[in-house]
């Protein structure tokens, strides 16, 4: 796959936060309001296209995320989209090395990946469909 053609979906960043409820007024107050999460460790909060997702105690830093399959605030897309395991690929053969991966235990569906970018940055792109 020619990099120009690659969809990675919705994007969002996970943010590894202290306290959640604090964390959730802070986002309230730029108007985010919660679509996801337990609301005890974690939350997706949406304004709009824009999604955050906090994580309480489950990572150590901030995370880049996207999401093949999906558009805008977890709404699945109509139509064809770029399989994880085909973005994988293509990272892979450009000679981005994959972190972890979930891409190898199921041919289809949902399944993720990290890569780190050249400054430490985490980046999961994680197919929910």
């Amino acid at each position: 796959m020619n990099p120009e053609e690659m969809n990675l979906g919705a994007f969002s960043i996970s943010l590894a936060v202290e306290n959640l409820t604090r964390s959730m007024a802070f986002y309230r107050a730029l108007g985010f309001e919660p679509t996801g999460g337990d609301q005890e460790s974690w939350a997706i909060m949406v304004n709009g296209q824009t999604v955050i997702g906090l994580f309480q105690a489950m990572f150590d830093n901030n995370i880049l995320t996207f999401n093949p399959g999906w558009q805008g605030a977890g709404q699945p897309v109509d139509g064809n989209f770029t399989d994880v395991r085909e973005l994988k690929e293509t990272l892979e053969a450009a000679g981005i090395p994959v972190v972890s991966e979930t891409t190898s235990e199921t041919p289809s569906g949902p399944a993720s990946f990290t890569v780190v970018d050249p400054d430490g940055n985490t980046i999961l792109v994680d197919q929910h469909v």
